[in-house]
C-alpha cells in the first residue's frame, strides 16, 4: 500500500503522518511529497526517516491513495494528475469540497455514500466536521429546523505563521504577522477573507458544506467564526431549532452513544468540553446541553475538538480506512 502525503511538512500534513502511525494505517511504502522549496528535507514516520519528493516524482511511483493537505491551488493543478495514475486523493483544502460530482466525507456521518467510484473525495472545513458529528443524528431524530454557530477557532486553523505570531507576541518579539491585529489576548472575528454579503469564506463553508454532508440544501444555518488565542482546538457553540420536541435525558444519552463522540456534560461539577481536553485526541466533545426556553424545540450546545486531528488529519485518515474495510479500492482486500 503506497501513500502519499502531499504537504508533508506543514501542520496538518505532519499530523497526517503521526495519524497514519498511530491508527496503524497499512503503510507499506510512505511517499512523502511538498514543495520544490522543501524537496530533500526529511520527515520522521514510525521511526524512519524519509526524503520529501516533488509532485512529479511521487505521481511516477503511483500511489495507491495520496492525502492531501497543500492549499487550493495546489490541490486544483495536481489532484487530478494523481488521480490519472489510479491513485485515490483525499483532499483537505475547500478547492473540491462543493463541486457537485465530488464526494464531502466525514466517514460517520455519509461514508456510506462511497462506492468506490471516486477518485477525488473532498475532506471538509475543519468546523463542519465536528458541527456534523452532533447535528447528524440530532437530525435523524428529531429533524434540524434552524442551526445558529458562532465558533471560536484556534490559531493552528491558520497555520505556522499563526503560531509563529502568537508566540512572538507572548516573548515580545516583533515579527510576521499572519494575521492583520495581533492575536495574543486578543480575538478577531475574521477567519479567512470578508466576501461580497460580509460574511467570510470560513462562515459561508459551515453553511454550505453542512447542507451538502447534511442532503438538505436548504437547511437555515448561519454562522459567525471568530479566531481565538488557543493553539489546539475550535470550539462552537450551537443554538439548534428542531421540528420535534427534544428530551434532554434521551439527547445525551443519545450523544454519550455515537462512534467518536464524548459526552462531556455536568456543570454542577464543572464538566464540560474545553481545547485541553480535546488536544491531540481524536473524539468531538459536546456539553453545556441545555434547552432554549426562547423557542419551542430549541437547545443549546458546546463542541470541542482538535481542529488538526479529527478536523483535518484524522478524518482523512479515517477515509482510507473506510475505502479499505469496504474494499473500495480496485483490487485490494479488506483490512
Amino acid at each position: 500500500m503506497k501513500i502519499a502525503v502531499v504537504g508533508a511538512t506543514g501542520l496538518v500534513g505532519q499530523k497526517m503522518l503521526q495519524v497514519l502511525e498511530e491508527r496503524n494505517f497499512p503503510v507499506t511504502e510512505l511517499i512523502p511529497v511538498a514543495s520544490e522549496r522543501s524537496v530533500g528535507k526529511e520527515v520522521v514516520f514510525s521511526k524512519k526517516s524519509y526524503r520529501v519528493v516533488s509532485m512529479k516524482d511521487a505521481i511516477e511511483q503511483k500511489p495507491d491513495i495520496a492525502l492531501f493537505s497543500a492549499g487550493g491551488a495546489t490541490s486544483l493543478e495536481w489532484a487530478p494528475r494523481f488521480a490519472e495514475v489510479g491513485c485515490v486523493v483525499i483532499d483537505n483544502s475547500s478547492a473540491w469540497r462543493m463541486e457537485k460530482y465530488i464526494k464531502l466525507i466525514v466517514p460517520e456521518v455519509n461514508g456510506n455514500s462511497l462506492d468506490g467510484s471516486e477518485k477525488i473525495i473532498a475532506n471538509p472545513n475543519c468546523s463542519t466536521i465536528q458541527l456534523m458529528m452532533i447535528l447528524k443524528p440530532i437530525d435523524e431524530h428529531y429533524g434540524l429546523k434552524r442551526v445558529v454557530v458562532s465558533t471560536y477557532q484556534s490559531i493552528t486553523g491558520t497555520g505556522v505563521a499563526a503560531v509563529e505570531q502568537m508566540e512572538n507576541e507572548r516573548k515580545g518579539v516583533k515579527g510576521a504577522m499572519a494575521y492583520p491585529y495581533q492575536i495574543d489576548q486578543n480575538c478577531i472575528p475574521h477567519c479567512d477573507v470578508f466576501t461580497d454579503n460580509g460574511y467570510t469564506k470560513e462562515e459561508m463553508k459551515l453553511v454550505h458544506e453542512s447542507r451538502k454532508i447534511l442532503g438538505i440544501p436548504e437547511l437555515k444555518i448561519t454562522a459567525t467564526a471568530v479566531r481565538v488565542p488557543t493553539k489546539g482546538g475550535h470550539s462552537e457553540s450551537v443554538n439548534i431549532e428542531t421540528e420535534k420536541p427534544i428530551d434532554l435525558t434521551e439527547l445525551r444519552g443519545m450523544l454519550n452513544e455515537q462512534p467518536g463522540v464524548t459526552l462531556r456534560d455536568n456543570p454542577d461539577v464543572n464538566v464540560y468540553p474545553m481545547p485541553w481536553y480535546a488536544h491531540d485526541v481524536d473524539d468531538v466533545f459536546v456539553g453545556r446541553i441545555r434547552r432554549d426556553e426562547s423557542v419551542d424545540n430549541g437547545v443549546n450546545l458546546w463542541i470541542v475538538a482538535d481542529n488538526l486531528r479529527k478536523g483535518a488529519a484524522t478524518n482523512a485518515v479515517q477515509i482510507a480506512e473506510y475505502l479499505l474495510a469496504n474494499e473500495l479500492l480496485t483490487g485490494r482486500p479488506s483490512s
